[in-house]
């Protein structure tokens, strides 16, 4: 029987769109209006809000879908046909933008360097250490556009996999599914959490408040997900994701601790640092190794999953830092919580002009 912290009861309305690229996905999909063409794409910034809020929109259709929203349009072929654009556009400048191809093992052996000392660009230590009761709420208000359906993208994955590699994908997404219990399901865990912190709890509710550089991180897993040609940059996600959730979990865990944050909230990381310490070496040795096994020509494709994986995860701590350290919010868009009669605000000096984006990508 659901309860009131279920998520995902229903389907969240439409966004409102932040540019010409999200207005024609919009009003394709709430307004029966002509789908736009490809064209509209190739002069777009990749990691501008037009672009990565139409592309989370058209990745939405195959999750939750929208409130309204005809569920037959999540094959629409003209929607198909500019997603593809709008992927090209930016799996191009993620392929610009990451640096120079390692040795795997580099790779990941590089995801499990924890710096010493006072880290300065670390979102994690940053809470820790100093993080207020407000942005850590924001800080989960943004997670949750993914946490609420945790494990979903990676899920993707398992028929294009076999063998080893495939049972120890499994292994590690039941767990992410609770092992069986509905009540233990991660994104469940995280729900929890944020009724704790006082923020809405429905899917999709922090959408809007979110900037781009957010929205990167969750289409990325997308991305690599729906694309069977893309599976080796998704085990690689999934390896960087895994590796490095447990110390940035118990950090995170502590700054609940340090701001007296419910033990619900609390019990989301402590999870996570239980959790993620076996899952990294089943993540690296069996479901990577298994991958590579059975197709070792994919050695390149899990190593640019990984690199471009931390890519926007730096990208996304470093708005989410410049932001908290001048004191400003990070959100787009002033964003309701629930039952405190007051909002996560943002500073107006934080929001761009309307209709202004980013230079384009180079």
């Amino acid at each position: 029987m659901p309860t009131p912290q279920e998520a995902r009861l229903s389907s969240p309305p439409l966004p409102a769109p932040r540019g010409a690229l999200s207005v024609g996905v919009v009003s394709a999909l709430g307004h029966g209006q002509p789908v736009p063409g490809p064209e509209g794409a190739a002069g777009a910034d990749p990691y501008g809000d037009d672009l990565q809020l139409a592309l989370y929109v058209l990745y939405e259709l195959h999750y939750q879908g929208f409130d309204a929203v005809d569920e037959e349009r999540e094959w629409d072929p003209d929607l198909l046909v500019l997603r593809r654009a709008l992927e090209q556009r930016f799996l191009t400048a993620l392929r610009a933008d990451v640096p120079r191809p390692v040795p795997l093992k580099q790779a990941l052996d590089d995801l499990q360097i924890e710096p010493v000392g006072h880290d300065d660009t670390s979102v994690s230590h940053y809470l820790q250490r100093e993080g207020e009761p407000g942005q850590l709420a924001e800080y989960a208000a943004l997670r949750s556009l993914y946490h609420l359906k945790e494990a979903d993208p990676h899920a993707w994955v398992i028929p294009r996999l076999h063998g080893r590699a495939k049972a120890a994908m499994v292994a590690v997404e039941y767990d992410e599914f609770g092992a069986g219990r509905p009540e233990e399901i991660h994104a469940r865990l995280f729900a929890d959490l944020m009724a704790d912190l006082g923020l809405e709890t429905a899917y999709g509710h922090y959408l809007d408040a979110a900037p781009a550089a957010a929205l990167a991180t969750v289409n990325l897993m997308s991305l690599f997900g729906l694309h069977r040609a893309l599976r080796g940059a998704l085990v690689g996600h999934f390896a960087a994701v895994e590796m490095t959730s447990s110390p940035g979990s118990r950090r995170l865990a502590k700054a609940l601790r340090r701001i007296g944050a419910g033990p619900a909230a609390i019990r989301f990381y402590d999870e996570h640092v239980e959790a993620d310490a076996v899952h990294e070496q089943v993540v690296r040795h069996d479901v990577v190794g298994g991958l590579l096994e059975s197709e070792p020509t994919l050695e390149p494709d899990v190593v640019f999953g990984v690199q471009a994986t931390t890519l926007l995860e730096d990208r996304l701590g470093a708005v989410l830092l410049t932001a908290w350290r001048d004191g400003h919010s990070v959100l787009r868009v002033p964003a309701r919580r629930s039952g405190q009669g007051q909002e996560l605000q943002p500073s107006t000096s934080a929001l761009p002009h309307p209709g202004q984006e980013g230079s384009p990508h180079e």
